[in-house]
């Protein structure tokens, strides 16, 4: 088990740190990465990979925020049991669009039409 990461330089494939995001996202999510699994400092996934250092802590900022991972001060960051947070999260914004739709008088099969669209053009 380690970390897999590849940059691609195309315009395509996006900024840098949305590609160490999803990669690490990706990873922990299938369990490639497992819980407690500790990830390279910024700066040592930074020199690896070329990239800035601003570039990963952007990244590793977002993961934080998703509760992908999570950061014990000098001790390190590692993969988070994320599940569970990204879940909560997703059934409560469900929840909240499920409402909103309904309070709008917009019908279910509108609904459900309109994530779809939204899920395509997320996950092009």
């Amino acid at each position: 088990m380690t970390l897999k990461i590849q940059i691609d330089d195309s315009a395509a494939a996006g900024p840098p740190y949305e590609q160490v995001r999803a990669q690490i996202s990706a990873q922990a999510r299938s369990g490639e990465l497992p819980v407690g699994y500790r990830l390279p400092t910024v700066r040592g996934l930074a020199e690896s990979l070329g990239l800035a250092a601003n570039t990963v802590a952007k990244a590793y900022r977002a993961l934080e925020t998703d509760g992908v991972i999570e950061t014990r001060g000098r001790n390190g960051t590692f993969v988070a049991a994320a599940g569970s947070a990204a879940e909560r999260e997703i059934a409560a914004g469900a929840e909240a669009y499920a409402l909103r739709a309904q309070r709008l008088g917009v019908s279910e099969g509108d609904a459900l039409a309109a994530v779809r669209d939204a899920l395509r053009a997320a996950y092009g």
